[in-house]
């Protein structure tokens, strides 16, 4: 229907606004009544779709989230030997950590998440995800090896990456180079 069509464009435009405005001046500093005048809306229609700056914030969460897991799914999926899995999980960080560098808007959001009890817990529903990914190729290279080790493995592994990014995008960037190196 148009009219839905419609909302889908505004709400792109709001989001659009807000990542614009996060990426230029921080979540924290992003206020409602700009990223109406940004997207061209009023504000009784930006609290329509969205009722306060959290659910913005949720909602670009949430496109990040599920791009991501698409996208470690995908590199994950083809994967048949320990040789192969070193390789796609090595582009991963690389691939993840330049995101990281390159994106103020999911850094921002990313880095904001261990302060927002809702934001951690999309969080770590998206590590239990994409660990069940790591989950199935480790499967797959030892089908005799207890599946909840793996899994609790998987998860750990995931846990320890992104911390691991968290601590790289946070130092001066030679110093995040190495860890992600190391990692």
């Amino acid at each position: 229907a148009p009219s839905q069509q419609r909302s889908r464009e505004r709400v792109e435009r709001m989001l659009t606004a807000a990542s614009a405005l996060i990426a230029e001046q921080g979540s924290d500093a992003m206020r409602m009544g700009e990223v109406a005048e940004r997207a061209g809306v009023s504000i009784g229609s930006l609290y329509q779709f969205f009722p306060d700056k959290r659910a913005i914030i949720w909602a670009l969460a949430e496109r990040y989230t599920a791009e991501s897991q698409s996208c470690i799914s995908a590199a994950l999926a083809g994967v048949r030997d320990a040789e192969g899995l070193g390789r796609a999980f090595s582009e991963l960080v690389d691939i993840y950590y330049g995101l990281f560098l390159a994106e103020p808007v999911m850094r921002d959001i990313w880095s904001g998440t261990q302060a927002d009890k809702a934001l951690r817990q999309l969080e770590l529903a998206d590590s239990r995800a994409n660990a069940e990914f790591l989950t199935a190729v480790l499967k797959r290279l030892r089908p005799a090896a207890d599946p909840v080790a793996l899994e609790t493995t998987a998860f750990l592994i995931w846990q320890m990456g992104e911390a691991a990014m968290r601590l790289a995008i946070s130092v001066e960037r030679q110093e995040g180079d190495r860890l992600v190196a190391a990692y």
